[in-house]
């Protein structure tokens, strides 16, 4: 049962932090202008950075070793054709969501992870959820100021994005009680979310963080990714 508390407590804490970005870029009151528009394109370059490591050191290595080559590429392949799909209807009805989107689809499946690898190395499992809620800081905040320019609707974008913290705990109980035996399961699901979110990246992501004439923005990408790559290692 200890367990089982953990576990709910660990993945609902790294979603929450999705909720604290929301709130810092609700709160913030920086002058616009020249600096403010770097410093956030800069931020939207730093959570690309981080959804860079997510797919090179959470999502797509337990599916090099769980899974086939062919399935290994059929699987991160769908991925990204499924995401394009996606991205394309979004844009059919309005408005862009990639931040949003990239979030949830980086979230959920390393949700499911954490509660599968608790299940067998506890100090792992609180590792990856510091990890996930590393990247779900800048992510919130990014996908805060995605929905709202959008939207315009602040209190329940904020809503929302507290409500979404929940979903941690549902996929992290989910990964404990069904995956936790079937790695090639797991290991599907992320890779699958690694080629929708690397679509993201290119599509979306990165084009957002480059601003002419301003070469500081791009360097938040190496920022984030160092944040991935230490995490990683200290997971390792």
């Amino acid at each position: 049962m200890n367990q089982i508390i953990d576990i709910m407590l660990y993945s609902w804490v790294a979603g929450f932090a999705s909720f604290i970005g929301a709130v810092i870029a609700r709160v913030e009151r920086i002058p616009e202008g020249v600096r403010k528009k770097e410093l956030f394109r800069g931020i939207v370059a730093f959570g690309g950075g981080i959804l860079v490591a997510a797919v090179a050191f959470a999502l797509v290595p337990h599916g090099i070793e769980t899974l086939s080559a062919p399935m290994l590429g059929l699987l991160f392949g769908l991925g990204g054709a499924a995401f394009c799909l996606l991205d394309i209807l979004l844009s059919r009805s309005g408005g862009s969501k990639a931040q949003f989107t990239a979030m949830l689809s980086d979230f959920i499946p390393e949700a499911i992870a954490l509660g599968a690898v608790f299940a067998h190395d506890h100090r792992l499992g609180i590792l990856l959820a510091l990890f996930i809620g590393a990247q779900n800081l800048p992510e919130g905040f990014n996908a805060y100021r995605e929905l709202k320019e959008n939207t315009g609707r602040t209190a329940m974008i904020l809503w929302q994005m507290f409500l979404i913290s929940f979903l941690g705990p549902a996929a992290a109980l989910l990964g404990y009680f069904f995956l936790r035996e079937k790695l090639p399961v797991t290991a599907g699901i992320m890779v699958f979310a690694a080629g929708g979110i690397l679509y993201l990246i290119f599509q979306d992501i990165a084009p957002q963080a480059k601003y002419r004439h301003h070469w500081l923005p791009p360097l938040g990408a190496v920022l984030g990714f160092i944040v991935g790559m230490l995490g990683q290692k200290l997971i390792g």
